[in-house]
């Protein structure tokens, strides 16, 4: 079968490290992934300096085009995706995330932060499905249509395939895991606009959705 963790990260050379270690202390895991995004940091140096494949991509693609070709790399059957900026990650909250699709009850079970810091615990009680934090089989992943062209409209893109076709989705609490964020990674200024930028993907994956739906309806 084979369980394969997937890191997309652009610009997270503070965090990476923990995030790997955290996955390398997990013996559910067979195979760890990091897809440096086009990061023009350390990134990449420092992801290198674990025993882990390292994708460095020359330019940025965006999150879902990070996470296709991270996904392109391996044979795993099972996926789990991380994002590269996590505080706090244990490999108790892995064991957690994987356990509804390792043990055949779900397709896709998705991570909800909980008992961590105020700001990521409720956008995610908010809006469970933009959690970066899943594991997924790979065959339903990879029938999910455009995720290269998804950037941070990924997790939409994901969660609604999944739906649209019978998988009832596990959502996993990780407690007392949380993330930084982008206001406090680049400045309020330059972070805010990252934040309209991820919400104007988002809005086009549920858009894009939306029109799907309307023409399998037409027929």
């Amino acid at each position: 079968m084979g369980i394969a963790a997937i890191v997309p990260a652009y610009n997270e050379e503070r965090t990476i490290g923990m995030v790997v270690e955290a996955l390398l202390d997990c013996p559910a895991i067979d195979e760890i992934i990091v897809v440096s995004d086009g990061s023009t940091d350390q990134t990449v140096q420092v992801a290198q300096g674990y025993p882990v494949k390292v994708l460095a991509l020359p330019e940025n693609v965006g999150k879902g085009g990070a996470m296709k070709a991270g996904a392109a790399e391996t044979e795993c059957s099972i996926l789990v995706f991380l994002d590269a900026d996590l505080i706090g990650l244990k490999s108790k909250h892995i064991e957690d995330l994987l356990e509804p699709v390792r043990s055949g009850r779900t397709a896709m079970s998705i991570g909800v932060f909980s008992e961590g810091r105020v700001s990521t615990d409720l956008a995610q009680k908010i809006a469970p499905s933009l959690s970066g934090q899943r594991a997924v089989r790979k065959s339903l992943f990879d029938a999910v249509p455009k995720l290269e062209a998804s950037r941070y409209g990924v997790e939409v893109a994901l969660t609604q395939y999944a739906e649209h076709h019978g998988v009832g989705i596990v959502r996993v609490p990780l407690p007392y895991l949380s993330q930084i964020t982008k206001e406090e990674k680049r400045g309020f200024v330059h972070g805010l606009q990252d934040r309209v930028e991820m919400y104007k993907d988002i809005v086009k994956s549920m858009l894009t959705d939306k029109k799907t739906d309307g023409k399998s309806t037409k027929k």
